[in-house]
């Protein structure tokens, strides 16, 4: 059972929101391979916001994640894509529906 996950905030750079966009659809496969990370989802709000919901069912589970391959490249990539740094929070799963 999911018991935390992390909500993160991305602001794209006016001309980039399409590079994102590119970079998120792009990220799930590594999130299909991360067996520590039961749920995750890319969203796109509009043309330059965008939003990463995940879920795990602990804190060590999580910190792993933030560890990994998808954190590492959207750091890596970040000051050429994000009008200012990804906003990363914590959270407590209260539900979930699979």
């Amino acid at each position: 059972m999911v018991e935390v996950g992390l909500v993160v905030r991305l602001v794209a750079k006016p001309d980039r929101g399409q590079e994102v966009a590119d970079f998120l659809a792009s990220a799930l496969p590594l999130a299909q391979a991360e067996d520590r990370t039961p749920a995750w989802f890319a969203y796109q709000a509009d043309e330059t916001t965008f939003f990463i919901a995940d879920a795990f069912e602990n804190d060590a589970d999580r910190q792993s994640h933030l560890q990994g391959p998808i954190a590492e490249a959207l750091m890596a990539n970040a000051s050429a894509l994000l009008a200012e740094a990804p906003q990363i929070m914590p959270v407590k799963v209260l539900g979930a529906k699979f």
